[in-house]
């Protein structure tokens, strides 16, 4: 099975996320991430959807048959621009926190809470930066680990507002 991401903006109304998703659930595919939040106009929001599937071309079709939806589009790495959020908390003690502090900061990532026993690092990338990031932190001990589902925005001037056919 290939991996797809679609890019589905819909019109921001009560149970249109419910009929997409349910519509993957109907056809037997697991989403493997899901993000949804309002654009920049409050009346629309954007689905972006990983699936793992052979007949994409099918499920595009019947998402774009369903009420509410504006427009879908598959995107690819190169006509789009991937990004996941993580945030990590790892154990730490006085000998270790300094080399933790290192590795944050060759990741660029931020350190948002700081308590005795732990550190909560956010963490920005593609899903490589932060598997790399996660697997570095594994030796200290993760206590805690949670992944916003993938987000993506066509590059360039490409943007997914036009209306469906």
């Amino acid at each position: 099975m290939n991996r797809h991401i679609l890019s589905i903006l819909v019109e921001n109304q009560a149970g249109v996320l419910s009929r997409v998703t349910g519509l993957f659930s109907r056809r037997g595919y697991n989403i493997d991430s899901l993000s949804v939040g309002v654009t920049e106009a409050s009346d629309k929001s954007r689905i972006t959807v990983v699936v793992y599937c052979d007949d994409i071309d099918q499920i595009i079709k019947q998402v774009q048959k369903l009420v509410d939806v504006v427009r879908v589009v598959e995107l690819d790495a190169k006509r789009a621009v991937f990004r996941e959020i993580a945030l990590v908390k790892v154990k730490t003690q006085k000998e270790t926190r300094a080399d933790i502090v290192n590795i944050v900061n060759i990741f660029r990532a931020n350190i948002i809470d700081v308590a005795t026993e732990s550190l909560t690092i956010e963490i920005t990338g593609d899903e490589d930066k932060i598997k790399a990031f996660a697997d570095l932190m594994e030796p200290f001990g993760v206590k805690e680990i949670v992944r916003t589902g993938l987000t993506a925005l066509c590059r360039g001037n490409n943007p997914i507002k036009k209306v469906k056919n």
